[in-house]
């Protein structure tokens, strides 16, 4: 039986494509397929990277002075489009299959919620708030930076930094718990040591705490300083502390953030999860969750992705591209929402199908131990699976039997 399911379509739809669908489809996934998403992501890239450029240019006085009024055009320009392009995203996250089952309003209100639309709203809310409220004009400019936060739709490495530190966060967690444990212990050490030669400096353990922070993480701005024989000696400790304690947190996110880096090649996006027919039943929590599970792989036209034989030690999805599925003597070809490597998993088994990327490909892998936690938590995907697996063996065994006869 092959590791694949019949064709289907992307997303799964059937029909022609409607409008919202087509502006979701353009807005959520930006397939590079497709040139008028590409299109459309370069844009607002480029429009994002543009507004950060001209917020940093108008707070030079003489290039303020200078543009002030084609700064303001710019920015009204930016804000008509982010505008735009954030009530389009709302009026076509109906198109989301799990959202389906909702009444438009919800469905709306709940894709607002989401943290990316948030930002999105940030983005623009100081312009038009500025109509109702007497608000300083330079606190509505820091606030245009929540513009520079749209690119983290766009970007892998920021999706991958933001998986690392939820991935990493018991860790975190507990280097944050060592840092302030040094912390206190530096501050109340020196305030012992210092407060009768420097009672102004080290009066009390909140005020030797900013000599303690300064030290800790080798700062060391100098404003304060112990001068006593003992609290040089107990600087030294702590500032040879300081270098392993203040540095663990860093080494925790760099490893895993190289290694999220190597995995994803591409944004795994909320929408493109939830493009995939067999997640369309599950709530927007258990599709993030899914998304947190999953990393990327590119594979070029005529690659390999699957080989007769090999373990299984994942399933795949298609985000985008087109693969075939070689079953004896015919081939399978299969595109766009749809996935396979799933039987192998199933049934603890070798590969028994060779696949190999007809077009460029980008999938979703979902390694064999995350497959095995996702479908523990989620029965009636682990059912759903299993289904479409019982479905395919009989079909396989139906198309043996017919050539059999013939």
């Amino acid at each position: 039986m092959p590791d694949a399911p019949e064709k289907t379509g992307f997303a799964g739809r059937d029909g022609p494509v409607t409008l919202r669908q087509r502006v979701h489809d353009i807005l959520e996934y930006g397939s590079e397929f497709d040139p008028v998403a590409k299109g459309v992501n370069a844009f607002l890239v480029a429009l994002i990277v543009l507004n950060v450029m001209a917020f940093a240019a108008g707070t030079v006085p003489r290039i303020h002075a200078a543009y002030a009024n084609a700064l303001d055009l710019f920015n009204l320009f930016s804000v008509v489009i982010f505008t735009i392009e954030y009530v389009l995203r709302l009026w076509s996250c109906v198109e989301v299959p799990m959202l389906h089952t909702l009444a438009p309003s919800l469905a709306r209100l709940k894709f607002a919620a989401r943290p990316l639309l948030l930002i999105d709203l940030f983005a623009i809310a100081p312009f038009y708030l500025s109509f109702f409220f007497n608000l300083d004009l330079r606190v509505l400019r820091v606030l245009r930076l929540f513009r520079f936060l749209k690119l983290a739709r766009y970007s892998p490495g920021l999706v991958a930094l933001g998986r690392v530190i939820s991935n990493e966060r018991r860790a975190l967690y507990g280097a944050l718990m060592v840092m302030v444990t040094l912390l206190l212990f530096a501050a109340t050490g020196i305030y012992f040591l210092e407060r009768e030669a420097q009672p102004d400096a080290f009066g009390s353990i909140p005020a030797a705490a900013w000599w303690a922070l300064a030290t800790l993480t080798t700062v060391g701005y100098g404003d304060v300083v112990p001068i006593t024989h003992m609290g040089r000696v107990f600087g030294g400790v702590m500032m040879l502390f300081g270098l392993g304690m203040f540095a663990l947190p860093i080494g925790i996110l760099a490893t895993g953030f190289s290694r999220e880096a190597n995995r994803r090649e591409f944004v795994i996006s909320w929408g493109m999860v939830a493009s995939v027919p067999i997640f369309a039943h599950l709530k927007a929590g258990a599709v993030a969750q899914i998304g947190a599970l999953l990393y990327s792989r590119t594979f070029q036209p005529e690659q390999p992705i699957m080989q007769i034989g090999e373990n299984a030690d994942a399933m795949f999805f298609i985000a985008s591209g087109e693969v075939a599925v070689e079953l004896d003597d015919e081939q399978v070809r299969l595109g766009e929402g749809e996935f396979f490597g799933e039987m192998a998993l199933l049934y603890r088994r070798q590969r028994e199908h060779n696949v190999y990327a007809v077009t460029k490909c980008h999938l979703l892998v979902l390694d064999k131990a995350d497959f095995e936690r996702l479908c523990h938590r989620e029965p009636e995907l682990l059912a759903e699976v299993r289904r479409i697996a019982e479905a395919r063996v009989k079909e396989d065994k139906l198309r043996k039997a017919g050539k059999q006869e013939s």
